[in-house]
C-alpha cells in the first residue's frame, strides 16, 4: 500500500551535497540538447539510503523507488554502486503518468533497466533529455504484450498520448529521436521544487564540476 503522510525519503537540495555527487548529478547547470536550447538541470533530490528503501519504497500505488533506479554497468559507480543513491524530485510526476497509463492499459507496465533516471554522468548521456531530469521512462513490456514491434509500439503510444497533454512519447522508427524496441514515454523536462526551497531560477550558473574535455548529456 502506499504511504500515508510524509514521504518516507528525505527530500534535499543537491547544491548541498559533497562535491564528489555534485560531479556526478550536476544540480543547477545548464545542459544543451540536441535542439540546440540549454535547460537547467534539477536542484531537488529524493535520497534513497539503501536498495532495501528502494524496493519498499512507493512512488504511487504501483511503482516501487526501484524501477526507476534500476540501471546497469553504464551508470555512473556512485549511482550503481554506492549509497544514498539520488533521484529528481520530478520522478512523482513521471510517476503519476505512469499510473494513469497502467489504469488506461488495465494491466502491470514495466521499466526497461536503464529506461528510468539516468545521471548526466551516465554513458548513454549524450545531450540534454528527460531522462536526466527523471521525468522519461522506457516501457517494455505492458502486462502480456512486448513493445518490440511497430503495431504494439504504434497502439499504445496512442493510448499514451490520449491520457494526457503533458504526456510525450516517440514515434516508431529506427533513426534518432525513434524507437523501435520500447515505448518511450515523458512529462518534458519538469523541475519541480519543494515547499519552501528555492527553485531553479535562483540559481546562478553552477560552476561546473567536470572536466571540459567530458561528454555532455542524454539521449532518450
Amino acid at each position: 500500500m502506499p504511504s500515508r503522510g510524509r514521504h518516507p525519503l528525505r527530500v534535499v537540495d543537491g547544491l548541498e551535497l559533497d562535491r564528489a555527487h555534485r560531479a556526478v548529478l550536476r544540480p543547477g547547470e545548464l545542459m544543451e540538447g540536441r535542439d540546440g536550447r540549454r535547460r537547467r538541470l534539477p536542484r531537488w533530490f529524493l535520497e534513497v539510503p539503501s536498495w532495501e528503501a528502494a524496493l519498499e519504497t512507493d512512488l504511487s500505488p504501483h511503482f516501487k523507488v526501484w524501477e526507476f533506479l534500476n540501471v546497469d554497468v553504464r551508470e555512473h559507480q556512485m549511482q550503481r554502486m554506492e549509497w544514498p543513491r539520488y533521484l529528481p524530485l520530478a520522478v512523482g510526476l513521471l510517476a503519476a503518468a505512469l499510473e494513469v497509463l497502467r489504469g488506461a492499459a488495465g494491466t502491470y507496465v514495466h521499466i526497461a533497466a536503464n529506461g528510468g533516471y539516468r545521471s548526466p554522468s551516465h554513458r548513454l548521456t549524450t545531450h540534454a533529455g528527460p531522462h536526466v531530469w527523471g521525468t522519461a521512462a522506457n516501457i517494455y513490456r505492458i502486462g502480456d504484450d512486448w513493445l518490440d514491434d511497430e503495431r504494439t509500439i504504434t497502439r499504445y503510444s496512442r493510448l499514451a498520448r490520449g491520457l494526457s497533454p503533458a504526456v510525450w512519447v516517440r514515434p516508431y522508427g529506427h533513426g534518432v529521436g525513434e524507437t523501435d524496441d520500447h515505448l518511450h514515454l515523458d512529462v518534458g523536462f519538469a523541475v519541480v521544487a519543494p515547499h519552501g526551497g528555492g527553485d531553479e531560477n535562483d540559481v546562478a550558473e553552477a560552476e561546473p564540476l567536470w572536466g571540459e574535455d567530458e561528454t555532455e548529456t542524454d539521449e532518450g
